[in-house]
């Protein structure tokens, strides 16, 4: 079975409180991009996990890896066999676009229908959010208003079809841990739904990306990189979750252009 596993962007990110368990409660909206993501092939087999890694290597051990991880989540929880499963990265790691989370998701659902196990989209997000606090999301691949750790998760509607988006990302990566460690929780503040009603143009005073603050000043470059979007025309830039990738929202087709061999680039029209 061939599957493709999207990125997400983040439309605003809020962090408004600090839970007693350590995790963070948030409010983001997330937006999935079908033209940015990762091909995967998943494959029954007698026993056991294969895994392959195609494209850009994944930073860690393959145990470790979500794809690998899911399929023994159902193992676990369902008795399957085994699974192959051949993972071409597309998506860059590191970025706070969710190509992981959105690996695993691929793989849960594949396994779903391989074995015929029948399990609704709230099962398969209920055992996603064991995996991550996005994977849930990359289930249905809607915009989803998240709250939580962000596995709560509620529709949205979001009007951005015929414009374009540009992601660009450097070769730093930002851990989660890292992000979240210079951040202060704020409760207050306009919710996410009320600032999303209003046209994409009004957004870059309003819309905000809580981990800005503190990353933006320890990686001066990721400040200059959404400049350099609006430079190019955006209406709208923001760092991505946790970064390090960043995009920029275009009315027009976008003439974004750089001459450093070391950022990864993306471009593509919304439906």
């Amino acid at each position: 079975m061939e599957l493709t596993a999207p990125c997400k962007i983040n439309l605003g990110l809020r962090i408004t409180a600090r839970r007693p368990d350590g995790y963070h409660e948030i409010e983001t909206v997330m937006l999935p991009l079908p033209g940015l993501a990762d091909r995967l092939t998943v494959t029954k087999r007698p026993e056991g996990i294969r895994f392959e890694n195609r494209g850009f290597s994944v930073d860690c051990p393959p145990e470790r890896n979500l794809c690998v991880r899911a399929a023994r989540l159902l193992q676990q929880r369902f008795g399957i066999g085994g699974l192959e499963i051949c993972l071409d990265k597309r998506v860059p790691f590191g970025a706070g676009l969710g190509g992981g989370s959105s690996d695993a998701a691929a793989v849960l659902r594949a396994a779903n229908e391989l074995y015929g196990l029948g399990l609704p989209f709230g099962t398969l997000e209920s055992l996603a959010a064991e995996l991550g606090s996005d994977t849930p999301f990359f289930i249905r691949n809607t915009p989803r208003l998240c709250s939580g750790r962000g596995e709560r998760m509620e529709p949205i509607d979001i009007d951005l079809k015929g414009l374009h988006i540009v992601v660009v990302k450097p070769p730093e990566t930002i851990s989660t841990a890292e992000a979240y460690a210079g951040v202060r929780p704020d409760p207050n503040g306009t919710p996410l739904r009320d600032i999303l009603a209003s046209a994409p143009g009004s957004w870059r005073d309003r819309l905000s990306n809580a981990f800005e603050a503190t990353l933006f000043t320890r990686m001066p470059r990721l400040a200059e990189l959404k400049e350099s979007l609006y430079r190019a025309g955006a209406i709208y830039a923001s760092l991505s979750g946790s970064g390090s990738a960043l995009y920029g929202i275009f009315e027009q087709t976008p003439h974004y252009a750089t001459d450093d061999p070391t950022l990864f680039l993306h471009t593509e029209t919304l439906c």
